[in-house]
């Protein structure tokens, strides 16, 4: 079976059919078996009972393995997880932690323009600003 981490690396595990999802993680990952999550076929292995067999997991497929946070020190022969993508090293924030502010602001133009330059805005380029402004508002509430 191939154990494939967050930062797309590998490693070989040997194990039996008749071999639980739980003896899987003890034996692999001994003292952390709590905070590891273990991925299928895109279903999370949460009965440590099962067998690899009843699972269907049978010699070189590949179960996606992801640390959670927290507890304890990671043990140094496991790989670390690591980010999912290259961050640039001097900008802390994402490009998706600005999107908001930034289309709150220009929403806010337009409803600065338009209130104080009225006599340019149509009757259709106000009922959109409207409609532009509802829909940011309910996407940014149902968002955070």
């Amino acid at each position: 079976i191939r154990l494939k981490f967050l930062n797309d690396t590998e490693e070989v595990a040997v194990a039996r059919p008749e071999d639980t999802v739980g003896i899987l993680k003890s034996k692999y990952f001994p003292g952390q078996e709590s905070q590891m999550k273990l991925i299928y076929r895109g279903q999370l292995l949460q009965d440590q009972a099962r067998t690899l067999r009843s699972l269907r997991i049978t010699d070189n497929c590949v179960i996606h393995c992801h640390r959670s946070r927290g507890a304890t020190a990671a043990t140094p022969d496991l790989p670390e997880p690591g980010p999912a993508g290259p961050t640039a090293p001097g900008l802390p924030l994402a490009g998706g932690t600005l999107m908001v502010p930034t289309v709150m602001v220009v929403l806010a133009l337009g409803w600065y323009f338009r209130i104080n330059y009225r006599q340019l805005f149509t009757a259709p380029a106000t009922v959109s600003l409207i409609g532009v402004t509802v829909l940011v508002t309910f996407l940014a509430f149902g968002v955070y």
